[in-house]
């Protein structure tokens, strides 16, 4: 079944070397106006995805991503953020990236055609049946990225898959393809652009939905953040005072005392 490759579909501006700076950055503008509209057409998967995963990780289940340079990039990004902003362990939400940790700041040659590769690395994180692996690839072809879902489907873990080329190789093998639509783009076949703006959007859409749906936020506060820094103790002591009414010394002795924003606001109110 062949696809048609819109990441590779030439750009609708041409001659982009003699436009002034403003009109450049005006066009690209005008495309990236177009990508929250093509993420909107996706929530009904999301919503598939995300509604598994939480029956999942009720049951004590991971979310792995795993995908090859910008995409790639993406799910260690949005997985290295979980801990901080959610309190949640690092092995809960995985990210893998073809050619491992140095390809997170250095392209490692050849790393993305290993078919068999993302299956041993996860296959180190003791991956099982309450888990969910998510592929990240804008073109929806890259071998690494379609022998890890294609293995994980083999072993009966949930897949899912995010690629901006529809009817892709990724998106036929997953069980839950996220298709975004989002054009050519502003530099032909250049998919860290729209593509990645959309796969970083979906991405946010996914695990702070999941968050939010196991409890990891309460009213619309992040109240198991871990208190990293200044600002972020700053920010739990004024949660604890919207949410106990109560003056800012005695909400930061309560934070202080308890740890996290939730456990403080709770033995406030107990």
């Amino acid at each position: 079944m062949d696809y048609k490759k819109i990441t590779e579909t030439p750009s609708n501006h041409d001659n982009l070397e003699l436009m002034d700076t403003t009109t450049i950055l005006q066009k690209m503008n005008e495309e990236d106006k177009k990508i929250a509209y093509a993420v909107e057409k996706t929530i009904p998967q999301v919503t598939k995805l995300v509604d598994a995963l939480t029956e999942r990780f009720n049951k004590g289940g991971r979310l792995f991503y795993i995908g090859a340079g910008t995409s790639g990039r993406l799910g260690i990004l949005d997985a290295s953020e979980i801990p901080p902003t959610f309190g949640m362990p690092h092995e809960r939400v995985v990210g893998l990236i073809a050619g491992g940790d140095t390809a997170i700041r250095k392209a490692v040659e050849n790393a993305e055609d290993a078919t068999k590769q993302a299956w041993l690395d996860l296959k180190v994180h003791d991956i099982n049946a309450n888990d969910v692996v998510v592929g990240i690839a804008a073109s929806g072809s890259t071998p690494y990225v379609i022998g890890g879902l294609e293995d994980a489907k083999k072993n009966g873990i949930l897949t899912a898959a995010i690629t901006n080329n529809p009817g892709a190789p990724i998106a036929r093998i997953a069980d839950i393809p996220i298709e975004i639509n989002v054009g050519p783009e502003f530099l032909t076949g250049s998919t860290r652009m729209k593509s990645g703006t959309s796969q970083k959007l979906v991405l946010n859409m996914i695990s702070t939905a999941l968050m939010i749906k196991i409890g990891r936020v309460k009213g619309n506060k992040m109240v198991n953040m871990q208190l990293s820094n200044d600002k972020l103790v700053d920010r739990g002591t004024r949660y604890i005072m919207e949410g106990l009414d109560i003056e800012y010394a005695a909400a930061e002795a309560l934070l202080k005392k308890h740890g996290s924003v939730k456990l403080a606001i709770d033995a406030g109110r107990g």
